[in-house]
């Protein structure tokens, strides 16, 4: 007996659900009613001849073989795409729809400044962003959610191709009565004693928080919980009611996050105080031409 293929629709609507453990969260994420996915998910399960998802009333949990059906879901949707992206590629570049995710740490200081030049330079160009932190957005892409990557390296993003596009120093980031506890090298504060202050960083699962104690010489230092703050913008918060002192990227200071406050910045002395900001994309897209393109026009801009 012939079996039938599930729809790409069918295969959206599992991996939805995967993602979301919720039928109706899954029904918002792919623009349908609750009873439109629910069905279809009945469907496919029908036409497999087999149940994927326990359900009650209070939760959702997929069978073990609903599991690995649906991790293959997002190979059978990533080389979908990728069908798409291939004859997208053969067209005028950067003239059709670009999924970007960027982190928390870049998105708001920098594209505001980007983003009117692209769409002048790019005026076809549909760009959807997805701002989340670099492992989950990093995720997406492998999974095909995503196209290309804006976040800082280095960063173990899986299987891609990177481009760099510029470096964005750290400057230390104090009130102005606290600035006689640093140790100046000329007028650079020495990063190797920054950790001796009480250093505000980000909290776990930002990647800024291990460049930054990059930065400071200290990689594998593990900061007091009490002294982890949410974002940027809070951490500038806490330095300036005067719980301590941080690391700021120069994005961040020429988007201006210190508005308002009292604070004082200075640079960090040394040769590699600094992040590296790249785009990156998976290894032998299609796309990958227009990746670069994408990539040399973000680079200018800076």
């Amino acid at each position: 007996m012939d079996v039938i293929a599930p729809t790409l629709r069918q295969l959206r609507y599992l991996t939805a659900l995967y993602e979301t453990g919720h039928f109706g969260r899954a029904a918002q994420a792919c623009h349908v009613t609750q009873s439109t996915l629910s069905s279809g998910i009945r469907e496919l399960e029908t036409l497999l001849n087999t149940s994927l998802v326990e359900r009650s009333k209070r939760m959702v949990r997929f069978t073990p073989l609903g599991e690995r059906v649906a991790h293959k879901a997002y190979d059978v949707l990533r080389q979908a795409d990728e069908l798409v992206d291939l004859v997208s590629a053969s067209g005028t570049p950067l003239s059709s729809t670009l999924r970007m995710g960027v982190i928390p740490t870049i998105a708001p200081f920098y594209l505001p400044s980007v983003l009117p030049a692209l769409r002048a330079t790019y005026p076809n160009l549909k760009l959807y962003l997805k701002e989340d932190m670099s492992h989950i957005i990093c995720d997406a892409l492998a999974r095909g959610q995503l196209d290309v990557v804006l976040l800082a390296l280095p960063f173990s993003c899986g299987d891609v191709e990177e481009a760099h596009l510029f470096n964005d120093p750290f400057y230390a980031a104090y009130r102005p009565e606290e600035k006689e506890g640093l140790h100046f090298i000329k007028k650079a504060v020495d990063p190797t004693a920054l950790t001796q202050q009480k250093l505000l960083l980000l909290e776990e699962g930002h990647c800024l928080k291990d460049h930054a104690l990059a930065a400071c010489g200290h990689p594998q230092l593990r900061s007091d919980g009490s002294l982890l703050g949410t974002s940027l913008h809070t951490l500038v918060q806490m330095v300036d009611n005067r719980l301590g002192i941080t690391l700021l990227p120069k994005l961040a200071i020429d988007g201006g996050i210190l508005d308002g406050t009292k604070l004082d910045v200075s640079p960090l002395a040394g040769s590699t105080p600094y992040r590296e900001i790249g785009l990156v994309w998976r290894k032998n897209s299609p796309r990958g031409d227009e990746f670069q393109l994408l990539a040399e026009f973000l680079k200018k801009q800076k």
